[in-house]
């Protein structure tokens, strides 16, 4: 991947004491850079992942690096296990006041075909890992807020696949526009209790997946000339979830080199 060195210095975000679920932040990629970003800031971090083991893993490296986690698996497919999830963050965490949902994708999960070709049970995977269980998370976390009656945010790691084409990819793209729509939705009807949500899309970052996927001719088509990096991802994700983005609600920031403003002829 052709990448560039970052500024080293990172300006404190308003997340000391937040008391997050990370939905997705065991393994690398996002989700991982993500988990690492909210501890370091000092939030108390539930990491959930299918995997237990990269759950703990997680967990335990924040607690390393002097910050508060604990781990939970759970398969984001379940209703049961969502549930779950945001029920023992609260029970951990004494509370919850923000929620992130990572976990997504299409090639990781069915093959990247055309439209016509796609079939209803892949369909319906990508359903069911990208759009599906946001929902049940977010319904899930809404009632704790409500309950709590401290407001609260939620940010979904989204893609430019949600307001672009996606050849080969349509279900993703459907389902990352619906998870927008679902923020506005949320914006709409919670705003007055507090309560936001905001989508940090993507566009192509260098991940595991990507690496395995995406080849090194996609950097032409990037106006920055580089796939971004996780910990960019992680640093959108963290700003809207701090109190330093308290009146953005409903929005997105597209993390993508440029890619979507890109002129049609270039």
């Amino acid at each position: 991947m052709n990448l560039v060195t970052l500024p080293s210095y990172s300006p404190p975000m308003q997340l000391s004491g937040k008391r997050t679920l990370v939905i997705g932040g065991g393994g690398g990629g996002i989700g991982r850079a993500t988990t690492d970003l909210f501890g370091r800031e000092g939030a108390a971090v539930m990491v959930a992942d299918l995997d237990p083991e990269r759950a703990a893993e997680a967990a335990d490296a924040v607690r390393a690096a002097g910050g508060t986690a604990y781990p939970i698996s759970g398969d984001v497919r379940s209703a049961a296990d969502v549930e779950a999830m945001v029920a023992g963050a609260v029970r951990q965490l004494g509370g919850l006041d923000v929620l992130v949902t990572v976990v997504g994708g299409q090639v990781a999960f069915v093959p990247a075909v055309k439209l016509h070709e796609m079939a209803d049970a892949d369909w319906d995977t990508i359903y069911e890992v990208n759009l599906r269980y946001v929902a049940r998370a977010v319904r899930a976390a809404l009632r704790v807020f409500l309950d709590q009656g401290t407001g609260g945010a939620i940010v979904s790691v989204g893609s430019v696949t949600g307001f672009m084409a996606a050849p080969e990819q349509a279900a993703y793209g459907v389902m990352k526009a619906g998870i927008l729509s679902l923020a506005r939705t949320v914006a709409a009807e919670y705003a007055r209790d507090g309560i936001r949500m905001n989508v940090a899309a993507a566009g192509a970052i260098a991940t595991a997946v990507a690496n395995a996927n995406v080849g090194e001719e996609v950097v032409e088509e990037i106006p920055a000339g580089r796939f971004g990096r996780s910990a960019e991802v992680a640093r959108a994700v963290g700003y809207l979830a701090s109190d330093e983005a308290s009146y953005i609600t409903g929005q997105q920031i597209v993390l993508d080199g440029g890619v979507s403003v890109r002129g049609p002829f270039a």
